[in-house]
């Protein structure tokens, strides 16, 4: 059984000025996203700044959503490390506070071989007992899953189920469904969403949920329902703001969009900085054209 089908949402983490994770703004993030048809939150991914979250603050941001969440869709915590060893006591810390399933990165850095990837995930497998989605992000990494790889892992470990696909390579997600047809697909790049529906993907962990939650549902859902027609209409006419939230390095746009909102997210964490002034204006635009500002 699918963990879920749709669009879930590569959720932000909002900050207090002073750099602390802002709650009182996360549960407000988190009910909004619920109330607009989201059909899962994934917490503590790379567009969540898990990357610079201390480890008591990543479980605790878990569970803090796990909890506001209260079961009405599944939660889905981001675990990966490029160390095997800190990836499984991710995942086991991730498990015990509630998460429904987890998102596990392919090691970054040191980066593996192929046979070094299928030994890393299933030994966090072995650790935890939720379902493991993989997620393949070259560009971040420097490390792509094969295709023949997560078909090894796919029907060697009973609880890694999916792979969220963000290789930019429509041809790649063709090629793990063709080899590999019972693997959960979700695109991992919201201009790729319909295409990759459209050779067997049943969603995506998408950015632009954080701005525009119940558009992503339905194109999702008309994809899931055959209608293709519709929903690749409302994904060239989603294009331009795509474009823009990944305008300079995810999440420096989509954080700032949410203020434009008026959501309240606060700051980055540097590294990452503030959009530039030029971005900034191309952002509003697109927010503009898209209906989401006034």
């Amino acid at each position: 059984m699918s963990i879920f089908k749709g669009a879930g949402v590569a959720i932000i983490t909002p900050f207090k000025d002073n750099g602390d994770i802002n709650y009182e703004k996360f549960a407000e993030i988190i009910e909004m996203q619920i109330q607009s048809g989201t059909d899962c939150i994934i917490v503590c991914g790379t567009t969540g700044e898990a990357a610079c979250l201390s480890e008591e603050e990543h479980f605790a941001a878990i569970k803090f959503c796990v909890e506001q969440v209260h079961h009405r869709i599944p939660v889905m915590a981001g675990a990966g490390s490029n160390s095997t060893r800190s990836a499984i006591y991710y995942s086991e810390e991730a498990e015990k506070v509630g998460a429904d399933a987890l998102l596990s990165v392919t090691p970054y850095y040191n980066k593996t071989t192929q046979r070094g990837l299928i030994e890393h995930f299933k030994d966090i497998a072995a650790a935890v007992s939720i379902p493991i989605v993989l997620y393949s992000v070259k560009s971040r990494t420097g490390l792509n899953i094969e295709p023949e790889t997560v078909k090894e892992l796919v029907d060697n470990v009973p609880n890694i189920v999916g792979i969220k696909e963000a290789s930019g390579s429509l041809g790649q997600a063709e090629k793990i469904k063709a080899i590999c047809p019972e693997v959960e697909l979700y695109s991992g790049d919201d201009e790729l969403t319909v295409p990759m529906m459209a050779v067997g993907g049943i969603g995506v962990i998408s950015v632009v949920s954080n701005v525009a939650p119940r558009y992503v549902h339905d194109m999702c859902m008309k994809a899931l329902n055959g209608d293709f027609e519709a929903a690749a209409k409302m994904q060239l006419n989603e294009l331009d703001l795509v474009e823009a939230l990944f305008c300079e390095t995810n999440p420096i746009p989509v954080k700032e969009a949410m203020n434009m909102l008026g959501y309240g997210t606060g700051p980055l964490r540097k590294p990452l900085i503030p959009l530039s002034d030029a971005n900034r204006e191309r952002l509003r635009k697109s927010l503009t054209d898209f209906g989401l500002l006034k």
